[in-house]
């Protein structure tokens, strides 16, 4: 990220969802996004810097080769790729784009970061954490074969610490029908500041001058995810700072994440957030400590499924992570198929074990816990009934497990995809969880496995697809355990709409 922007602009910057202002649309199931995943990417976007003179860039050959990582990843994918180059003070300098086949590419919509370092040092947060998160959005997208109705168009931006370069070469050579294609444009730069703050640009004006027509909505959306898990989010400034600029400048809608910079976190926002007042968000801002220990996993983690979440939502209504194929498999669980409570009798938990049955809503202290059914209305639950309070029929005391009835598998390749919630209140930890699992004759293989945390979070169904091509020609059963182990916690979890395909 270039520098302009100081602490002073960030500590007048709104909390909250500005009143008045208008809700985000209806989410798509946006799947988890592997926070292991995003780190590996930026391990090898450093392995790139110290192998290239402890920087990536413009001009440097640490540069060219993040480019060539990032494009290897997304041609094995199934993107169709192409380099751009452009000259700046001298040095050739390239730009990635990727486009994910289908959509209506007449209504694009477009994921950036800027993939570039200054020359002091290897660019971790600034901008390889923005970056190595929209890789593996775009990888996951690939996985789930999500076909939204919106053509998406990742780019990855070279020489924006020189002034935008990269990005304004872009957007200033599209031909003009081209660049009206792009109808909205996400960025996302330095999104894991080790003393975060949770900022989202100020698409509605609500704080300042706001983006061009549309990008309120791209706002709201973002921070839609973070009011999901009780996350206050504040506004930054929408002044051109990042790759953004270019778009909103020929009326492209826009939006994004930042974490902050060299800007200072005021006592405000450290009770708000926790960190260190006084301490700037990024103390390696420009700096060679930019290193992988300059991350904030949490925050990494948070803003690579507020990507998500954007990505699937705005990608618009007609998006499905369903695989296709025949299906081999599919239960909706409306009505009973033989699944079993406890199948090894081992179970330990007292009180909300699995049933299959209607969930009732229940929430605490404005955090949605159990949700209705994620299609119809019965689902696999723990503890379907609401009770005289959220923790009445919780699941309680450790395990339950739930097994699916015997699965014969034809011969060739299968892919398992369900839906799930796990919701906990922070009172609950890494010792609870979800897992699931597919059990074979000779071994299983754990397609889910979801542990808690001391945080609210709050429910949200989520896809889950899975290769079990290793079963084929053998008869499998699902398995599904949830735990409320160590201290008491306040723990829902849930299955719906399991379905295998060929």
């Amino acid at each position: 990220m270039i520098a302009t922007l100081g602490a002073a602009a960030l500590a007048a910057s709104a909390l909250l969802a500005p009143s008045g202002a208008s809700a985000a649309p209806a989410a798509l199931a946006a799947p988890d996004i592997s926070l292991a995943n995003v780190k590996a990417h930026l391990s090898q976007l450093q392995s790139i810097a110290t192998a290239n003179g402890g920087n990536r860039a413009h001009g440097r050959p640490g540069f060219r080769a993040s480019i060539d990582y990032v494009k290897g990843k997304l041609d094995a994918a199934g993107y169709q790729t192409s380099v751009q180059s452009f000259t700046y003070n001298g040095s050739t300098g390239y730009n990635l784009i990727a486009d994910w086949p289908g959509g209506d590419t007449n209504n694009v919509l477009m994921t950036g970061a800027h993939l570039d370092s200054v020359t002091a040092g290897p660019g971790i947060n600034d901008n390889g954490s923005g970056s190595a998160a929209n890789l593996e959005i775009a990888l996951t997208i690939a996985r789930e074969k999500y076909a939204p109705k919106r053509h998406l168009r990742f780019g990855w931006w070279g020489a924006e610490e020189l002034g935008l370069v990269g990005s304004t070469n872009y957007v200033n050579n599209l031909a003009s029908t081209e660049r009206s294609k792009i109808k909205s444009y996400l960025n996302f730069d330095m999104v894991g500041s080790p003393n975060p703050g949770y900022f989202a640009y100020d698409g509605d004006g609500s704080s300042g001058s706001g983006g061009p027509a549309g990008s309120a909505e791209i706002e709201q959306t973002l921070r839609a995810h973070f009011q999901s898990i009780n996350v206050p989010v504040q506004d930054t400034a929408f002044d051109g700072r990042s790759d953004y600029g270019p778009f909103i400048r020929y009326g492209i809608a826009a939006g994004g994440l930042f974490t902050g910079a060299e800007g200072r976190k005021t006592t405000q926002q450290a009770q708000l957030w926790g960190g260190q007042a006084g301490v700037a968000f990024d103390r390696c801002y420009h700096s060679s400590c930019d290193t992988t220990s300059n991350i904030d996993d949490t925050a990494l983690d948070r803003n690579a499924d507020a990507i998500a979440h954007a990505v699937w939502t705005l990608g618009g209504d007609g998006g499905t992570t369903e695989p296709p194929g025949d299906t081999v498999f599919t239960d909706d669980l409306e009505s009973g198929t033989g699944w079993t409570v406890n199948p090894n009798g081992t179970d330990t938990a007292t009180a909300g074990r699995w049933e299959r049955g209607t969930p009732q809503p229940t929430s605490y202290s404005g955090t949605n816990l159990q949700l209705a059914a994620g299609g119809g209305s019965g689902a696999l639950v723990t503890g379907a009934a609401a009770g005289t309070d959220a923790g009445t029929y919780d699941l309680d005391g450790g395990v339950s497990s739930v097994q699916s009835p015997a699965i014969a598998l034809p011969a060739g390749s299968k892919t398992l995809s369900f839906s799930w919630n796990l919701a906990h209140l922070n009172n609950s930890s890494v010792d609870d969880y979800l897992r699931v699992r597919v059990v074979g004759p000779n071994g299983s293989t754990t397609v889910l496995d979801r542990a808690g945390a001391a945080s609210n979070r709050a429910g949200s169904w989520q896809t889950q697809t899975a290769d079990v091509s290793a079963y084929a020609g053998q008869t499998v059963r699902i398995v599904a355990e949830a735990a409320d182990t160590g201290t008491g916690s306040l723990i829902e979890a849930a299955l719906d709409n399991i379905k295998i395909t060929k």
